[in-house]
């Protein structure tokens, strides 16, 4: 891992115009290393792209689990991180009541242990299904309306007469 960093430390003082940090020979003319300034801007640099590639999109994806651990009603299907699959009985501050399998035992559980509302998902891809087959049939509509068009426009015009004069 410091070899990577070393490298991409070494790659962007290259690129800011900063020596390879090395000394450069007999003479006391030449660059001992990069400013200090370049190296305080290439860590920042690479903070943000640490934010952006990974800091940023972990918070995105806990905000969405808890907007959707938030949105649970009685009925859901859930399953929690342990596997557990069951349905929402009864709902309190922090706790819920599932009940699973065939003879319906009742289990307690924290809203932090729910991996998935199973019947949310299943919703959603109805919805998408839906909309794939409207924006198709919407589609299908404008090709058939544009075969109807072209069928009037010969239709009027009538076939051409050639004449022998």
């Amino acid at each position: 891992m410091n070899l990577v960093i070393a490298n991409a430390m070494s790659l962007f003082s290259n690129l800011f115009g900063g020596a390879s940090g090395g000394s450069s020979g007999g003479s006391g003319t030449g660059a001992q290393g990069g400013s200090p300034f370049s190296m305080i801007i290439l860590i920042g640099v690479m903070f943000v792209a640490m934010y952006f590639l990974m800091i940023r999109p972990q918070k995105k994806k806990q905000q969405e689990e808890q907007k959707m651990r938030d949105s649970l009603q009685i009925g859901d299907e859930i399953t929690t991180i342990g596997g557990i699959v069951g349905r929402v009985v009864t709902i309190k501050d922090d706790t819920l009541i599932i009940e699973t399998g065939a003879d319906r035992n009742k289990m307690k559980i924290t809203r932090w242990a729910i991996q998935t509302n199973n019947t949310a998902a299943e919703k959603a891809a109805a919805e998408r299904e839906a909309a794939k087959e409207a924006q198709e049939a919407e589609r299908n509509a404008k090709i058939e309306a544009e075969g109807k068009k072209h069928a009037k426009k010969k239709k009027k015009s009538g076939p051409e007469e050639i004449s022998d004069d």
